[in-house]
């Protein structure tokens, strides 16, 4: 049985700021270094051959964490990146609200149909995301992490669960969660979303601000 691990980013200083950070190379601030040894160390027992990242290095150094201890290289994926944002990055949302007046509301309330200013849509992201998960779906190895960012797990669980672009909101991906996606002669299916356990209490996750 196949077994996708996808693991979101440890966190940023834009994370806590409440920034839009999207294609910009934000690191992990030092919070989103011990996230990432956490999930490493959780994923020590998952019996993983493969270790799959974003190309930014919030995402890339959270993967290394692991590869590390797992003594795996990290293979980058131009498709895992995060959505984006185009000319909201590095803004909060109170900024966004005042420069594009409505368009957050419409973030917040239909997602699906909101293309970034000089950026992506989450069909742009749906569509380059699916196709390197089915890759490596379809590639060696039947444990598989997955490191990525908060939009492209949650596009990818619509996906699996043949869920609207509409529901994007309704999935919580916390920094350095782990997400678990299983292939069988069934199809996908997933069995775990957004665990945190390994992050201290998984009922008092923060929730990112502004976004």
């Amino acid at each position: 049985m196949k077994r996708i691990f996808l693991i979101r980013h440890g966190e940023t200083d834009w994370n806590c700021q409440g920034r839009f950070q999207g294609k910009m190379d934000i690191p992990l601030n030092p919070l989103g270094r011990e996230q990432a040894l956490a999930a490493a160390k959780a994923l020590m027992t998952a019996s993983i051959e493969r270790v799959v990242s974003s190309p930014l290095s919030r995402a890339s150094d959270t993967a290394e964490a692991a590869a590390v201890r797992l003594d795996l290289s990290v293979e980058i994926r131009e498709g895992l990146r995060e959505i984006d944002h185009g000319q909201w990055e590095g803004h909060t949302a109170g900024e966004i609200a005042h420069l594009w007046p409505g368009q957050l509301d419409l973030w917040h309330s239909c997602p699906e149909e909101v293309i970034m200013p000089r950026g992506e849509s989450l069909h742009d992201v749906s569509d380059r995301a699916w196709k390197d998960f089915e890759q490596v779906l379809a590639g060696p190895g039947d444990g598989v992490a997955v490191f990525s960012h908060d939009a492209v797990i949650k596009v990818i669980l619509c996906r699996v669960l043949g869920c609207p672009l509409s529901s994007f909101w309704r999935f919580r991906i916390t920094n350095g969660s782990i997400t678990l996606i299983e292939g069988g002669g069934k199809g996908l299916s997933v069995s775990v979303v957004g665990d945190a356990c390994h992050l201290g209490n998984a009922w008092e996750r923060k929730e990112q601000k502004g976004l």
